[in-house]
């Protein structure tokens, strides 16, 4: 199988990163292409080993799956680039902020295969969460090809196509609130006398440890929780502080405010045709 990559930015790179690290995919088969103004992330790519171009087209004729890895903006002119070169044999797989399944197939060949992805940026460390949903002309195997690709850099499952703006929401933004959550830890072990550098390891681990946690121990988060605080304990006194700032209402919000985003992205990005809001 041969893969390619129209941008060449941190997502593309960790994916391709992935591939050759899980021996799936050699890098002699995988192919990027970027404008000649950002050189410089082909740079990074050829020092991978892989093959580079300037030409999107020349990556659709030397790829059987092509990742679409650029900004929502730059969806319509890649598609009006490759759209020539694309036949039913490419798998398309875009990871562009908001746009849909159906935007992207009405600027390609009728029944192009497409599919929608929403990775997000741990992947780079292959600990990603991916969530993909199917185009309507995708074929029997398509999902489990796209499954075996992405999960080369962490988790990775099918969802329905309306859940990929809730996913970017939480999984896709998630990063973010999670880096900001162990610089507040950090700076909390800071103020109470902690250096500086023992702190943010210490805030590090701790969300490393608690992740395994759920995952691995199949028990809910509430209970997991619970199961900390003693009674008359500092945990709980901890939990106190928090439930009065109103911890998980503030992640609720922001997790909504991320998935509207996403769909408002979508809808500035494309023609008025085919909005999001249809969904």
């Amino acid at each position: 199988m041969k893969i390619g990559f129209i941008g060449a930015g941190k997502m593309a790179q960790a994916l391709a990163r992935g591939l050759i690290n899980s021996g799936r995919i050699t890098a002699d088969n995988i192919i990027a292409s970027s404008p000649k103004r950002d050189e410089f992330l082909l740079d990074q790519c050829k020092a991978m080993g892989l093959n580079t171009t300037h030409e999107n087209a020349e990556v659709v004729q030397k790829s059987d799956v092509i990742f679409l890895a650029v900004k929502p903006v730059h969806v319509s002119k890649v598609a009006s680039e490759i759209a020539p070169a694309l036949s039913k044999e490419h798998l398309v797989v875009s990871i562009a902020l908001g746009i849909t399944i159906r935007n992207i197939e009405s600027l390609l060949p009728t029944k192009s295969r497409v599919v929608r992805v929403m990775p997000n940026t741990p992947s780079v460390v292959r600990a990603g969460a991916s969530a993909f949903a199917m185009g309507s002309a995708c074929r029997d195997g398509d999902a489990e090809t796209v499954e075996r690709l992405l999960s080369t850099v962490g988790f990775a499952v099918e969802v329905p196509e309306i859940h990929i703006d809730p996913v970017t929401g939480l999984s896709g933004s998630g990063p973010s609130y999670m880096f900001a959550v162990i610089e507040g830890l950090a700076d909390g072990g800071v103020k109470v006398g902690l250096p500086r550098d023992l702190a943010l390891k210490l805030a590090a681990y701790t969300l490393l440890g608690a992740a395994k946690m759920v995952l691995e121990t199949g028990v809910h988060p509430a209970q997991l929780k619970d199961d900390v605080q003693s009674p008359a304990g500092s945990s709980v006194y901890g939990m106190h502080k928090l439930e009065t700032g109103g911890l998980k209402g503030i992640l609720m919000d922001a997790v909504e405010a991320a998935t509207n985003r996403s769909r408002a992205t979508g809808d500035k990005a494309l023609p008025r045709d085919f909005r999001n809001t249809e969904m």
